[in-house]
């Protein structure tokens, strides 16, 4: 590549650059590394993203092997179209240097922001792996997920007319909430939907399954009311 340089840099007299120390080391897997070019990055790492708009957001997981990602989770909420480009970036990313996944058009504005924030941690050493010898396998992702493979969502909405409903609990989705005598919150009723699919997919009756992966939290047995959150 030919350098172009000004008429006011060509006037200049040289002078030497004498101090040249080079780089500072991060921490990676365990190592301390001196990172000049992509592929002496590795690392586990999370970060949230999210759109120009902030009506939804992602949080991204990477496992990074030699400047290539190896495992990418993917987990978006708050638009509909963002579980399409979702799918999208699960195989626009994987298999390519993290330089290629910043500049690879991900389509949604949350899941671009994630990469970026995710992007500047790994190249600073901020990786969740810094200091785990020899990093994390290729998987770890899916322990984030826990052994239904479902992100936790929590859900709750409430008004200051008529208090607050609690949709979705990280245990699962809550079908009754149990009041006490001052209509005060003591517990609730949810159902592990995706363990209910499982049992079902295994060929249990589903009304069994429901019973069967339909528990309780806090004093519900104690409520003196009970409320659907849906309709009530």
């Amino acid at each position: 590549m030919s350098i172009v340089y000004s008429k006011d840099v060509e006037k200049m007299c040289p002078v030497h650059c004498g101090g040249q120390h080079g780089c500072a080391p991060i921490p990676e897997e365990g190592k301390w590394v001196y990172s000049k070019k992509i592929e002496d990055v590795s690392g586990l790492t999370h970060g949230v993203g999210w759109c120009a708009p902030q009506q939804g957001a992602c949080k991204l997981t990477l496992n990074i092997k030699d400047g290539i990602i190896q495992e990418a989770l993917i987990e978006t909420i708050g638009c509909s179209g963002m579980t399409h480009s979702a799918a999208m970036a699960s195989e626009a990313i994987v298999g390519r240097t993290i330089l290629e996944a910043l500049n690879t058009d991900l389509v949604c504005d949350a899941i671009n922001t994630a990469m970026r924030e995710l992007f500047l941690q790994i190249v600073y050493g901020r990786s969740q792996s810094a200091f785990s010898e020899n990093g994390l396998p290729v998987g770890t992702g899916l322990e984030d997920l826990g052994k239904h493979l479902a992100s936790q969502l929590g859900t709750f909405y409430s008004t200051s007319a008529k208090g607050p409903r609690y949709l979705q609990i990280t245990e699962g989705y809550v079908t009754k909430m149990a009041l006490d005598e001052n209509s005060e919150v003591i517990g609730y009723e949810y159902v592990n939907l995706n363990a209910f699919m499982k049992e079902v997919k295994t060929g249990t009756d589903a009304t069994e399954a429901l019973k069967k992966n339909t528990k309780t939290y806090g004093r519900f047995a104690d409520g003196v009311k009970f409320i659907d959150p849906r309709t009530e």
